[in-house]
């Protein structure tokens, strides 16, 4: 269930455009407090999103089916491009972050998606919390949880 998880949402962030046409999105990973240790970080394109599949509490419905209500945190990556205080000559670059921060609640508002068996199933997909991130230096990361609900029909 975690790698169809993890690949339908990168799937679906890449098809996140600019107003270019071009991806919006330049880097998707799993998390692994990336910008704690970005010294020994391999470089990335920016803006990035990591993904953190929080933990996962399974309740049996039946013979050997399963659901959960996880959450998922996207840990969004982004250069600092100066300030955002009224008046300064970077406000308008600035403020580009929280663009990015739109564009993508609205890419993943009711995502879904399910297995060509139909035995693995994401839905219900819903923001349930941001944080901006007020203290950083070249790079910003702002985070965003969002709440699903995953249905996994195991095999027999």
């Amino acid at each position: 269930m975690r790698t169809f998880l993890y690949t339908s949402i990168t799937d679906h962030l890449k098809k996140l455009l600019d107003s270019e046409g071009k991806p919006l999105i330049q880097h998707i990973d799993l998390f692994n407090e990336q910008v704690e240790f970005i010294e020994q970080e391999t470089p990335f394109a920016t803006p990035a999103i990591f993904i953190e599949l929080m933990q996962f509490n399974w309740q049996t419905l039946g013979g050997n089916a399963q659901r959960c209500s996880p959450t998922i945190r996207f840990h969004i990556i982004q250069q600092y491009k100066g300030s955002e205080a009224d008046g300064s000559m970077f406000r308008t670059d600035a403020l580009e972050r929280f663009t990015v921060l739109d564009a993508i609640d609205n890419h993943m508002k009711g995502f879904t998606a399910m297995t060509e068996d139909k035995k693995k199933t994401i839905t219900m997909w819903q923001r349930s919390s941001s944080s901006t991130n007020h203290n950083h230096e070249e790079l910003i990361e702002d985070i965003t949880d969002y709440t699903c609900m995953l249905f996994d029909g195991l095999e027999q």
